[in-house]
C-alpha cells in the first residue's frame, strides 16, 4: 500500500513548509499528496433569502479564487516533480474537515504546519494543530 499524505494548506509559510515535508516523504516512499484548503464558513440559519443568495455568490467566488490562486499552481509544480497530487477545497472547521477528508480518502498520514503562536488566543480558543492531534484518524505530523 502506498502512502497518501493529506496536507492542510492555507498559503502561509508554515503550510508551505508542511507541504515541502510531505512532498519529500511522498517522493521517498512512492506516495501521493492530497492538498486540502479549508475555508472557515459559518452558516447562519436566520438569514433572509437575499442574504443567503449573496453568501452563496461570495462562497462561489471564494472557491474559484482559492482554486486559481492557491491550488492550481501547487498542483502543477508538484506534479512536475513526479509526485501524484490531488487538491480539494472545503468549507468547515479546519481540524474536523481535514479528519473527514483523511478518512474518506484513505490517507495514511496527515501533515500540517504550526505557526508557533502560543499566545492567549490559542490557549483560549485552541489551535488547529492542538485540535488535530487529539482527533486525527491517522498519524499527524506537525511541521514547525
Amino acid at each position: 500500500m502506498s502512502e497518501k499524505f493529506v496536507v492542510g494548506y492555507d498559503g502561509s509559510d508554515v503550510s508551505k513548509r508542511a507541504l515541502d515535508f510531505a512532498v519529500s516523504r511522498a517522493e521517498a516512499q512512492g506516495g501521493s499528496i492530497l492538498i486540502v484548503h479549508v475555508l472557515e464558513w459559518s452558516p447562519y440559519s436566520f438569514l433572509t433569502p437575499q442574504e443567503i443568495e449573496e453568501r452563496h455568490a461570495r462562497r462561489t467566488e471564494e472557491l474559484e479564487r482559492a482554486e486559481k490562486a492557491l491550488m492550481a499552481p501547487l498542483k502543477s509544480t508538484i506534479a512536475a516533480a513526479g509526485v501524484p497530487v490531488e487538491t480539494q477545497i472545503k468549507y468547515g472547521h479546519v481540524a474536523k474537515t481535514l479528519c473527514d477528508v483523511a478518512k474518506k480518502e484513505g490517507a495514511t498520514q496527515m501533515v500540517i504546519g504550526r505557526d508557533g503562536d502560543g499566545g492567549l488566543s490559542s490557549r483560549v480558543f485552541g489551535s488547529v494543530a492542538g485540535s488535530l492531534v487529539q482527533v486525527a484518524p491517522v498519524p499527524c505530523t506537525i511541521v514547525p
